[in-house]
């Protein structure tokens, strides 16, 4: 007879329908193969018996009650009509299994993160982190979980319509960017055919982008280091602004300089660039051994060149533009700590007619040549020294309000 909702309610753990106590878990049959087993634990479950190839074998249908007796009786009649097709129930539900597991494997979200994992190591920490950030905000909540090779160009679109609905245009350049990639690594990797951003090329508006302030005219660079000279914080935000035109480096290169990475018999300092994780080269010229001289007095014995507030850590990122706008620069349209490179691209290159590769390579700039070489730290070093003494040597001339002629030949 046919099972009934009051029966399995009834159905007590234990206790046979007959009565008899047991201490193994006990059978109600409904019907078709179906039946209610029920635990000592009191836990109750549907089951579904049948005969496959001369075995009998059985499957699980469902937990009761959070699978009632009318779907119970549902999924039943799904494992007969398979027989009835000449298919394994049991088979059939691990090929789903799996077929379910490899498109969570698959998925963008997954090949992204792994993709993540494999190039962290080559970027910055501070580029890293923006990135896994971007995705996680704003790609894996709607691609994420989607099979990566069933994506098409315009849910990516859609995604990027969303960041660029808040204002974010940049963000959206970029997040298609880091989409590309994961797209392009799953093709290389055997788990999609195609990369669907390529196809919304021209489908963002153009982002416009704007340029770290910097001063590239001469006479407004001599009254930029008379104030330096003339700043009133602390010696050691001076010396590292006195230093920043010098070394033109990133600022956070600077502000992250340690004492073990200088050789002032070799007047050089060298240290991993942060965005390329390749080992730059700074040739020292005689102002700034001379700067540097003075300040090992005060923070030899530390780590870092120029120690923050706390002793063990560097300066801060802001206590450079803080520092010039103390001294009365707009750091959003007139220098940013950023800004000393472009001034030393432009002066050294229109003043000083120094050859562009020269300064692209001091800059550690990625500067392909015919063989290749993305960046060499020793090419054309002879020429960095020279120019790195010359643009020191200009500097000073310049601060001292001097007429300066260009130097035109003088370096290579």
């Amino acid at each position: 007879m046919p099972l009934s909702d009051i029966a399995i309610r009834k159905a007590k753990p234990g206790i046979t329908p007959k009565g008899t106590v047991t201490t193994r878990p006990y059978k109600i049959a409904d019907s078709g193969g179906m039946y209610l087993e029920v635990a000592p634990e009191g836990g109750k479950w549907w089951r579904f018996r049948y005969r496959f190839d001369g075995k009998e074998k059985r499957i699980s249908l469902g937990i009761y009650p959070d699978v009632p007796l009318k779907k119970a009786r549902e999924r039943r009649d799904e494992a007969r009509r398979l027989l009835a097709d000449g298919v394994d129930p049991g088979e059939h539900r691990k090929a789903k299994k799996s077929a379910g597991a490899d498109r969570a494997a698959n998925s963008f979200e997954v090949v992204a993160r792994e993709w993540f994992t494999k190039f962290e190591p080559q970027w910055a920490s501070t580029h890293s982190s923006k990135i896994i950030r971007r995705l996680e905000l704003d790609v894996f909540p709607w691609l994420g979980a989607r099979p990566v090779a069933e994506i098409k160009a315009p849910e990516v679109l859609k995604c990027l319509r969303r960041i660029e609905g808040r204002g974010a245009l940049d963000t959206a350049h970029r997040a298609q960017q880091n989409c590309g990639q994961v797209f392009r690594y799953a093709v290389a990797t055997g788990r999609a055919e195609c990369d669907p951003t390529s196809d919304l090329r021209g489908a963002l508006p153009p982002a416009k982008h704007t340029h770290y302030a910097a001063i590239t005219e001469p006479q407004a660079v001599g009254g930029l280091l008379r104030a330096i000279d003339a700043f009133r914080g602390t010696f050691i935000v001076q010396s590292a602004l006195r230093l920043a035109p010098l070394f033109f480096v990133r600022p956070g290169e600077l502000r992250k300089a340690q004492w073990a990475d200088f050789d002032f018999d070799k007047a050089e300092w060298r240290y991993i660039v942060t965005k390329t994780k390749t080992e730059h080269l700074v040739p020292l010229a005689r102002q700034a051994v001379a700067i540097l001289r003075e300040l090992q007095a005060l923070t030899g014995e530390r780590e870092h060149v120029f120690p923050g507030r706390d002793p063990k850590k560097p300066l801060s990122d802001a206590a450079i533009n803080a520092a010039l706008r103390r001294m009365g620069y707009d750091t959003r349209t007139e220098i940013t700590g950023h800004g000393f490179r472009a001034m030393a691209r432009t002066i050294l290159h229109q003043e000083l007619d120094v050859a562009p590769e020269v300064i692209e390579h001091q800059l550690a700039h990625r500067v392909p040549d015919a063989l290749g070489t993305a960046y060499n730290r020793t090419k054309f070093l002879p020429a960095r020294r020279k120019m790195m003494q010359q643009w020191a040597d200009y500097l000073d001339k310049l601060k001292a309000g001097a007429d300066i002629i260009p130097l035109h030949g003088d370096a290579a």
